[in-house]
């Protein structure tokens, strides 16, 4: 088996970047700790955490070139210059990694200061992924040719339905391999269609900019340090702190929508471009953002839903005959393109689980998603935050 390794210190989600961007201006002294989530119940084999210990600590090696820098410094200009010397200068470090196996069980943590520990959620994903297909003989995928002619039906489809498309499928991608092929087929084949992609590696390749901009973890450590009812409300107007603008798509449900919908006020609603769906009945999630701007006083036709959560072909095209001339939409798909070959795809996730900080003590965090089975957080501090907002068990 050829040894799976990361190719580049950008091969990752551009939101990890943006959030580390503000994490350093903000909250440098902040502590965090993160853990593999193994929804899909996946048994792994054995030796199987010897070969991510292996993965992970060649990622120290990793460097960023100076023409990834000056695609950062040409496509991101609202990254500040010495951010972007702070990345050059940033190397992983392998200690913040924990890797344990008893059986077919694997336990992986991650913890340290927040703006250094926060690249490694999207890439550990990713190898553990593929690892996971290389190390099982009998798991083969189809051919490179048959990876492209699936991509190339799928974009030509949305072609056809004449909407606009984001692959967002880094962290549970197959391979490198087949993240590359889709990028490339979906670059020649969906001109009307194809926007662009969250990694920012491939982003580079392709020439176009990366697409992205924060995640649950950032409303998740502003509730730690501010208190639920507030978290939305900081965490909102931090992000616009840092960017004043830019990167205007906000993410709705790490303490469901409804809750998050009472804090969007006309201020935000305004400045932000639109919001992101991740969770919940896209439908009905359309239906309240609409019915939201409209209480604002807004054209919603003038505002944009990012849909994103387990996208396929039927999904988009209930979702785009629905919200056609009430609003403006776009569609972030993830392993239904970067890991449609032939095996199961793996369900998996890595998640904040505690902060620390600075000036307090460590403590556990929460995300109530729109979907009750996305829960994440002990019992104690999910009933805590469901009292504290008023949200049914």
């Amino acid at each position: 088996m050829t040894a799976v390794r990361l190719h580049s210190i950008i091969d990752n989600d551009f939101y990890k970047f943006t959030m580390q961007h503000a994490v350093i201006k903000l909250y440098p002294n902040a502590k965090v700790k993160y853990a593999f989530i193994n929804r899909g119940k996946h048994i792994f084999p054995k030796n199987f955490s010897k070969k991510l210990r292996e993965a992970v600590d060649a990622m120290a090696e990793l460097k960023l070139t100076t023409a990834e820098k000056e695609f950062l410094k040409q496509n991101c200009p609202y990254l500040d210059p010495t951010y972007l010397d702070f990345l050059q200068g940033y190397q992983y470090d392998p200690a913040e990694v924990e890797i344990e196996q008893k059986g077919g069980e694997l336990n992986v943590t991650i913890q340290g200061y927040w703006y250094r520990t926060i690249l490694w959620e999207v890439p550990l994903m990713a190898l553990i992924s593929e690892l996971f297909y290389a190390t099982q003989k009998e798991l083969v995928r189809v051919s490179d040719e048959e990876v492209k002619r699936i991509t190339k039906e799928k974009i030509q489809n949305y072609n056809a339905l004449e909407v606009v498309i984001l692959e967002f499928g880094t962290r549970r991608r197959h391979s490198y391999a087949v993240h590359q092929i889709v990028n490339e087929t979906l670059e020649e084949f969906g001109a009307k269609s194809f926007l662009g992609t969250s990694n920012v590696h491939l982003s580079m390749l392709l020439n176009r900019k990366p697409s992205g901009t924060h995640a649950h973890e950032w409303f998740m450590f502003h509730a730690s340090q501010y208190g639920f009812k507030v978290a939305n409300a900081v965490s909102l107007e931090n992000w616009t702190k840092v960017y004043e603008g830019d990167l205007g798509i906000a993410l709705t449900d790490t303490y469901t929508t409804d809750v998050f919908l009472e804090q969007f006020n006309k201020k935000y609603s305004k400045l932000f471009d639109g919001v992101r769906h991740d969770s919940g009945d896209p439908i009905e999630f359309a239906k309240k953002t609409i019915a939201h701007y409209e209480k604002m006083g807004i054209d919603p036709k003038s505002k944009i839903i990012v849909f994103s959560d387990g996208l396929n072909m039927d999904k988009v095209k209930v979702i785009a005959d629905y919200c056609r001339g009430k609003i403006k939409m776009s569609f972030g798909i993830g392993t239904n393109f970067s890991n449609d070959v032939g095996l199961k795809p793996m369900n998996m996730v890595i998640k904040l689980v505690e902060t620390k900080p600075e000036n307090s003590h460590w403590e556990g965090v929460v995300k109530l998603s729109d979907e009750k089975n996305k829960h994440t957080g002990t019992p104690k501090m999910i009933a805590l935050a469901q009292q504290v907002l008023g949200i049914a068990p």
